[in-house]
């Protein structure tokens, strides 16, 4: 059986889930809730979220 140790080192396995990303029009990603498509969080830098899909 396949592990992912050590637990609890921070990082994660598998994708966010109930989240989205895009790009805005000055070049910073946003995370978008999928539920409700309220937009939670932009990045300061140019960077996309890490394990968040992102929209077309």
């Amino acid at each position: 059986m396949a592990k992912n140790p050590p637990v609890g080192d921070g990082h994660r396995n598998g994708a966010v889930k109930g989240r989205s990303q895009t790009k805005t029009p000055s070049g910073n990603y946003v995370k978008r809730d999928a539920d409700s498509g309220r937009f939670m969080d932009v990045k300061s830098d140019k960077k996309p979220f890490k394990g968040v899909r992102k929209e077309k």
